[in-house]
């Protein structure tokens, strides 16, 4: 009984000389609760998840540290121990927190580079579509790759990373789709093989004007452009409209591609569905043989027919025919009465390497 009395003698001796002031938690672990709050928001798990992972466990055991100082009596709590473990904790998580802002200014930079590149792809796309009968496909595309493109990029800028990466793999989806529905078209016109017989072509036409002193016409479909050589000078330039694939060279009946070669007009129509009218002879010898070389590769439809009826005809330069070459009236008018039946007519695709198709893809 005397023992006890002792005992709590030096109790309140004890409160008297400490003022009742015990050990309290170190401000520290307040600081670091807030700070793993903030390193959470900041997503530490994602952009550090190694480094994050240790830092809960040394949290993990600070707690479990304070748990056991708590367990003691008020007069013998050390909290000096949690103190110095919490520093170290804040000072981790400040590592942590400065390098998960590394890395989310590194994917910030990375996502606005991606969103540069695929905002110029399809500016230079839309352009050329622009200047081909054929992208009218390939625009259907380019405006939804625009849309999504507009939302990626408030999605960055919101800071919102994994919606705006979903919206690029959009953007990517639709910007490949149109450059497949191009891909064939721009292809002919860069490729150097081609752009030479093409060249070929216009120089024997035009030779051909030059030695026999005769008029000729050559149709370049990348300029949209009919001119008239005599003796081997240009005489006259027109403006023209082409087949809704009118970039492409025609293989069957139906294609409404505009053909290429070397032909001449069999029949002059002073009067058809489109004014006047220059009948050119389509298909050719070789038109034939391309036809069935196709046909065998499956390229051409079983049931489908090499076509014909293709014009130098009025009715507009701005409208898309089915495969035939349009102008204004006037000017059909005037090359009407140039012209005679014979004369040769050489379509070709581009006639210089930087031609109008070729220079409107360049940085894709």
């Amino acid at each position: 009984m005397r023992l006890d009395s002792l005992k709590i003698t030096l109790f309140f001796l004890t409160l008297s000389f400490f003022g009742c002031s015990f050990p309290q938690i170190p401000p520290e672990v307040r600081l670091a609760e807030d700070q793993e709050q903030s390193l959470w928001r900041a997503g530490a798990s994602v952009y550090t998840p190694v480094e994050y992972s240790r830092y809960k466990i040394a949290v993990k055991k600070g707690r479990e540290d304070i748990v056991r100082e708590e367990a003691k009596f008020a007069l013998f709590r050390n909290y000096k121990p949690v103190e110095t473990g919490f520093r170290d904790i804040l000072r981790q998580g400040e590592e942590i927190l400065i390098k998960v802002e590394e890395q989310k200014k590194e994917r910030s930079n990375i996502i606005a580079r991606q969103l540069l590149f695929f905002d110029n792809k399809i500016k230079i796309l839309r352009g050329l579509t622009l200047k081909i009968n054929e992208g009218r496909l390939a625009r259907k595309d380019l405006i939804k790759a625009e849309l999504f493109l507009s939302d990626a990029v408030i999605l960055h800028g919101k800071g919102e990373f994994d919606d705006a990466e979903l919206k690029l793999k959009d953007i990517s989806m639709f910007v490949t789709s149109a450059e497949e529905s191009v891909g064939p078209i721009i292809n002919r016109y860069v490729d150097k093989n081609q752009i030479e017989k093409w060249q070929r072509w216009v120089e024997e036409t035009v030779n051909e004007s030059k030695d026999k002193g005769t008029t000729v016409i050559v149709v370049n479909k990348s300029d949209r452009a009919l001119t008239i050589y005599k003796n081997g000078n240009p005489f006259r330039t027109y403006d023209i409209g082409l087949g809704r694939n009118g970039s492409s060279d025609k293989l069957y009946a139906g294609d409404n591609a505009t053909p290429e070669g070397k032909y001449h007009i069999i029949k002059k129509l002073p009067k058809s569905r489109y004014y006047k009218a220059l009948l050119i002879n389509y298909p050719s010898a070789e038109d034939r043989k391309h036809f069935l070389q196709a046909k065998k590769k499956g390229l051409v439809p079983q049931k489908a027919g090499i076509g014909g009826l293709i014009e130098i005809h009025g009715g507009g330069k701005d409208s898309m025919t089915y495969g035939c070459i349009s102008m204004e009236d006037e000017q059909i008018e005037e090359v009407f009465n140039i012209v005679k039946i014979g004369t040769p007519v050489t379509i070709i695709g581009a006639v210089e390497y930087e031609n109008r198709i070729s220079s409107a893809v360049k940085g894709l």
